[in-house]
């Protein structure tokens, strides 16, 4: 559980920026979207092998294609 300790003489606003930060650097959201509807296995494979080929394809366009 994430919580933040608001100073007595701190502003809100300080302290909902902290927290912010806090649940952005625990990975909060991005568990919440991944976890928000079931995806079968099956399409969770598909989708990594296509962002894994998007992935590759940029890299070839910005270093060239590996010669082997």
């Amino acid at each position: 559980m994430i919580s933040v300790v608001v100073g007595e003489k701190e502003p809100i606003e300080r302290a909902i920026i902290r927290f912010k930060k806090k649940c952005q650097r625990a990975g909060v959201l991005r568990d919440y979207r991944k976890n928000s509807y079931f995806l079968k296995p099956s399409l969770k494979k598909r989708i990594k092998h296509s962002k894994a080929i998007r992935r590759q394809s940029r890299m070839s366009d910005r270093y060239g294609s590996p010669q082997y």
